[in-house]
């Protein structure tokens, strides 16, 4: 072969290396991860951010590869029982927070919002830095989840209601929607608690199968139209002074991802957690005050007396629980010793 034809024959078959590159690449077979989720999509913040903000985040990362489709609620299983179709693998992945897994392990609150809690940086640096996400990650793994937490928001509102809450006597008898452990301080309070939906909320307010109910901020609450039954709008939310929600993808699914996927995954739900503490501190003030001006909401704040109460009644129910649930005191033993660390750094680095 003269050289030539083998400059000629190098050129051909670097040719046919760069027209074969696309098509193998195109030939890789596409992962999809089919999510169920809690939340509507339509949902400001925590319903737009799964059904259209981290899945747009995953296929850009991954050039079309990973695909994330969201499920509205009820699509493939009720909103309550996506957890579970993700634990036994007829769902890939859920959106939603460690709370609802609270029937099987009430520790599971503490990954999810604790009353009387910390702000958001406080909560991050013990569920990253402190030992909180090795404890949720072993509790989840039992349920063959794997967890990334995927989104944090600030504090919520402390609840709707009929009529005005002029002390603890007010509060008993009432029956109100409630989350996480903040139901069962409201239970010792004399209110009679049930975990619904969101969805379901504005229909059981609406007829009264409920006198009061919370679920988020202002901006999701609006759009919910609880305004529309209760117009006195209680804060701070002591119940819920920060949230996380998870994506959770069902743990064999997990371990056969590859380690690029899984990356993307992790890195676009920290880009989404990063957006949702954003927005969620943006969008508020206006949503109050539109429910103000508008709607003649009565925005109202627990007076001192009524916020000692709840919290004493907090206090009994981590004794009962730590009583109760070994694992529950597991977890809010490491969670009180990091608070107590941490407000060194509270105290003398944050204005009062």
């Amino acid at each position: 072969m003269n050289r030539i034809s083998a400059i000629r024959l190098a050129g051909a078959v670097a040719s046919a290396i760069a027209l074969a590159a696309p098509a193998a690449a195109q030939q890789q077979p596409k992962v999809r991860l089919n999510m169920a989720s809690t939340f509507p999509g339509s949902m400001v913040l925590i319903g737009e951010a799964a059904s259209r903000k981290l899945p747009d985040r995953i296929a850009r990362a991954s050039g079309g590869e990973l695909e994330l489709k969201f499920n509205e609620p009820g699509a493939l299983v009720p909103a309550a029982k996506a957890w579970e179709a993700v634990s036994q693998g007829s769902v890939d992945a859920a959106w939603a927070g460690a709370g609802w897994l609270a029937g099987v392990d009430s520790a599971f609150n503490m990954f999810s919002t604790v009353p009387f809690g910390p702000g958001i940086g406080e909560y991050m640096a013990w569920m990253y830095y402190g030992g909180g996400l090795d404890m949720a990650r072993e509790m989840f793994a039992k349920y063959n989840i794997h967890n990334i937490p995927c989104a944090i928001i600030p504090p919520e509102a402390s609840g709707w209601f009929r009529k005005e809450i002029k002390s603890t006597a007010d509060l008993k008898g009432l029956k109100m929607r409630f989350f996480g452990l903040g139901a069962k301080v409201m239970e010792k309070m004399g209110v009679a608690t049930q975990q619904l939906a969101p969805g379901e909320i504005f229909q059981a307010l609406q007829l009264g199968t409920i006198d009061a109910t919370e679920f988020s901020l202002p901006a999701m609450d609006q759009r919910l139209g609880f305004h529309q039954v209760a117009k006195y709008y209680y804060f701070p939310g002591w119940h819920q002074q920060a949230t996380f929600f998870d994506l959770m993808i069902n743990k064999k699914k997990w371990d056969g991802l590859s380690a690029q996927h899984k990356a993307i995954l992790e890195l676009a739900c920290g880009d989404t957690m990063r957006d949702a503490i954003a927005e969620g501190e943006a969008g508020q003030w206006k949503a109050i005050r539109e429910m103000q001006e508008k709607n003649a909401v009565q925005v109202k704040r627990w007076p001192p007396e009524i916020i000692a109460a709840y919290e004493k009644a907090w206090n009994e129910v981590v004794a009962e629980e730590s009583a109760r649930n070994p694992n529950f005191k597991r977890v809010w033993d490491s969670y009180a010793t990091f608070r107590g660390g941490y407000s060194i750094w509270r105290d003398y680095g944050y204005l009062k």
